[in-house]
């Protein structure tokens, strides 16, 4: 098997497309027990005798290829299943597993399946979605998601996707989710908490098209919808910047615990208890994880090294969010970003950042300038008109930094690779023009 991504190269598999997943997963919130069963449908890409799937730290007892017992072993992060393989024939692989899920630690910090104080947050960035079920952990194998989770009635389950129904079992509780639309493995998602479940209050705010829900405990509900309920005017804002909103609804959950940093999902965001408080440095987390639902989650880069594609436009957003609000300009948002990147090293290249590098604040910033970079150079018309058909032509498909400035060009008419060549390929920052 070829190395598919050279930021994850423990990660991912070039033989094997996942189409679906279908998981059943019955959790045990105080011994942090597991056990799942996934079927995942899909197709052999060449002749094989042997494929992996990525999961790490849960034990698989049996797995099934299209109905029929088949050989196994697993390694410390791969199963890697035996039989013949013949290339482009539908298979069905069913796996039975168990185990005390945690997340697994890399050059980013622990990923993937994580115990709260009481409950659960996955945060499967880049490469964390092993950690709880097997699957093909890159993001350029994005599938439809169908996930049932069993918990005690005293808390909620939340997945991707919509709710399809909530089925009592005694004390216990199934909650089952489906996302028809694909998504990619790392933001496939379990969230557990003994939250409250409800529509977010536009609060002053005309009301926006989407469904907007909340998912937290009762004792932050008024201070998370006091905080939440501009999310109605920013998801207006959106729209109207990036196009339609690519899902049904949104969901933010909140839990109980600070975190350092929001994570987004599809279609939702996790923000922690600390993410409340007023302030920008808050509002614009908010205002981040929402535009992540259009670029990182619908538009997901093919590779990692494309990251800016996600953290440079939801970057950008927060500016837009800002000016559009009524606070700072983006002019004043660009000159300050670019005056502090002026301070730090200059030995990141945008379009590749390197594994380690990839969540780097300079790439963060560095992103949402050559946007800025792009609107000076086209104005404002080309450049909205640019963003608009971009998430509408790559809808729920894959992306690259190439296809952006093809994508560009034959929008605008200009010769985009040049004129942003320097921001993009360059570690040397340009000027602002």
């Amino acid at each position: 098997m070829s190395q598919l991504d050279s930021y994850t190269p423990t990660s991912g598999s070039t033989d094997l497309q996942i189409d679906h997943y279908d998981l059943d997963l019955d959790y045990e919130i105080r011994p942090n027990r597991l056990t799942g069963r996934a079927v995942l449908h899909g197709r052999v890409l060449a002749e094989a005798s042997t494929i992996e799937l990525d999961l790490c730290g849960l034990k698989v007892s049996q797995v099934l290829l299209n109905d029929t017992k088949t050989r196994f072993k697993q390694t410390r992060a791969k199963l890697v299943l035996h039989s013949h393989f013949v290339a482009d024939e539908p298979i069905i692989i069913d796996v039975r597993y168990a185990g005390k899920p945690r997340p697994q630690r890399g050059a980013w910090g622990d990923v993937g399946w994580e115990e709260l104080s009481d409950g659960v947050l996955v945060a499967g960035q880049p490469n964390g979605a092993a950690t709880w079920f097997p699957c093909n952990d890159h993001p350029s194998h994005k599938a439809t998601y169908r996930c049932t989770v069993l918990v005690d009635s005293d808390y909620t389950a939340i997945s991707n996707g919509e709710l399809l129904e909530v089925t009592r079992h005694g004390s216990r509780t199934a909650w089952t989710w489906e996302s028809a639309h694909p998504l990619a493995t790392y933001l496939a998602t379990v969230q557990i908490g003994a939250y409250r479940r409800d529509r977010i209050s536009p609060a002053g705010h005309a009301p926006a098209r989407v469904p907007l829900w909340l998912a937290c405990g009762d004792h932050l509900w008024k201070q998370a919808q006091d905080s939440l309920g501009k999310q109605h005017a920013m998801m207006t804002v959106f729209e109207r910047r990036f196009g339609e909103y690519p899902f049904g609804s949104y969901t933010v959950v909140v839990t109980d615990e600070a975190l350092e940093m929001p994570l987004e999902s599809q279609p939702l965001s996790i923000l922690g208890s600390n993410h409340l408080r007023a302030g920008w440095n808050r509002e614009r987390l908010v205002a981040h994880e929402l535009a992540h639902q259009w670029f990182g989650n619908s538009v997901t880069p093919h590779r990692w090294a494309d990251i800016w594609l996600n953290e440079g436009f939801a970057t950008y957003a927060e500016w837009l969010w800002s000016e559009d609000s009524g606070q700072r300009g983006i002019d004043t948002h660009a000159r300050e970003a670019h005056d502090r990147l002026a301070t730090l090293p200059q030995n990141i290249v945008l379009a590749d950042p390197g594994g380690p590098g990839m969540f780097d604040d300079r790439v963060y910033m560095r992103g949402a300038l050559t946007l800025h970079a792009l609107r000076s150079l086209t104005g404002d018309d080309v450049f909205f008109r640019v963003l608009r058909s971009w998430t509408a032509e790559n809808r729920y498909r894959t992306v690259s930094t190439a296809g952006f400035l093809d994508h560009a060009e034959r929008v605008s008419g200009q010769p985009i690779r040049s004129l942003l060549h320097a921001w993009l390929f360059e570690p040397r920052l340009p000027r602002l023009p």
